[in-house]
Parts: structure tokens; C-alpha cells; sequence
């Protein structure tokens, strides 16, 4: 099943209407290395963590040498056992964490790549900066030592209704656009999930979190 699962999304992913090529991420929160691996090995190239201790369980039984994301909330304490292992921290929802990601990247003579994450649905239930506070957010964080930011990351409201979602995604890519056009190392817009991922791609995602589309139904056992 994950097999077919990952040939069936990688047919469908190509471009997005801006001309950009799609990047899948398998979110393989509470999935075993065995059924991770098994995603690797049908061509899953990034793979994306949401809690450290399951990062860390798990790292060295996962083969292929996937290119690693961190996707999930992210506590200061715990950014020492991500540190050079994440190729990019998709979830820097606050200025807090992303001072303390400097120094701890600075001290170790490296440089952390991230995203921006944003509330763009104003939810009391998800962290992120505001969509009305993004620009001057972004401004502070891409002047902190050892950090390169690659672009935004937003989780959108949990709803089928479109006329809600599809603003919203328009929003976002309106944003990313307006971070890019002066900024080289903007590249990533990452928005989307296994119920919303082809709505965000149409609205100009560059890039999506799936784990049911992949594993299934997550097993919290």
C-alpha cells in the first residue's frame, strides 16, 4: 500500500501553476522505520519529523540518507538533538525560538535552515506569527547569525470548505511572493496536507506535508 501510495502521489505531483516543481514531504509522525523506509525506498527523497524524541529513536534506522525536516512544535531545550542532523525547521513559529536556533547554530559552527511559520487562519489552537505580522518578522529573524531563511510555512483551518481555504492559500502565496522578489534564498512555500494538499498546489504551494495520503491512517497506540 505505502508503495503504491508514493508512485500514485509522485504521477500526480509536477508543477504548481507558477511553474515550480512540487516537493513531497512524508510526515512519518508515529510511523515505524520499517514503513518509513519502505516510503524511501519507492522514492520518498524528504522525510518530516514532528516530535524530537521520535527523531531521535528513529535516526539512525532510517535509511537512504533522506533529507530531513522538522515540521512539528518545537520547545528551545530540545533544539540541541536536531542541531546538524535537520536540513531545514520548517515550524519557527516565534522569535524566541529563532534566536535561540542562532546561538545554538553559531555556537556550532553551523547554519540552520528555516521557514517562517504563519497562522494565516488567526486559530487560537495553532502557534505561528500572524499573517498581519509576517513581514516585520521575518525582517528581524533574517538578520540572526547562522540562520538562512527559505520561505513560509502555514497549516490552514481544518475544514472541506473551500471558499474558506482558498483565500487563505492565496493570502500565503501573495506573501511568499512579496519575501521572494527580494530575497534569493526564498524557495519554499510550504502548505498543504493530505486533505488540502492539491487546493494549496493550485494556489501556488511549492511544497506538502502527507502522511495519511502515504501510511495510511495514523495508529496512536
Amino acid at each position: 500500500m505505502i508503495e503504491e501510495n508514493v508512485k500514485n502521489i509522485l504521477a500526480s505531483l509536477d508543477t504548481n501553476p507558477y511553474g515550480e516543481k512540487v516537493t513531497l514531504v512524508a510526515a512519518v509522525k508515529t510511523q515505524s522505520p520499517q514503513d518509513i523506509n519502505r516510503a524511501i525506498h519507492a522514492g520518498i527523497t524528504d522525510i518530516g519529523d514532528n516530535h524530537v524524541q521520535e527523531f531521535r529513536d528513529k535516526y539512525d534506522q532510517i535509511e537512504g540518507h533522506p533529507t530531513r525536516h522538522f515540521i512539528g512544535h518545537l520547545q528551545t531545550n530540545k533544539i540541541k538533538y536536531l542541531l546538524g542532523k535537520t536540513d531545514l525547521y520548517q515550524s519557527v513559529d516565534r522569535f524566541e525560538l529563532a534566536t535561540e536556533l542562532s546561538k545554538r547554530s553559531q555556537k556550532a559552527n553551523v547554519t540552520s535552515e528555516i521557514l517562517i511559520e504563519i497562522n494565516v487562519g488567526c486559530e487560537l489552537s495553532k502557534s505561528g506569527f500572524s499573517y498581519e505580522e509576517a513581514v516585520a518578522a521575518y525582517s528581524k529573524i533574517k538578520d540572526l547569525p547562522a540562520l538562512k531563511v527559505r520561505g513560509l510555512m502555514a497549516m490552514l483551518p481544518l475544514t472541506d470548505d473551500e471558499d474558506i481555504l482558498r483565500p487563505l492559500a492565496r493570502k500565503m502565496r501573495v506573501l511568499y511572493d512579496a519575501l521572494k522578489k527580494n530575497d534569493g534564498n526564498i524557495r519554499y512555500l510550504s502548505m498543504g496536507m493530505s486533505g488540502d494538499y492539491k487546493l494549496c498546489i493550485e494556489c501556488g504551494s511549492n511544497m506538502v506535508r502527507l502522511g495519511t495520503c502515504i501510511f495510511g491512517a495514523r495508529n496512536y497506540n
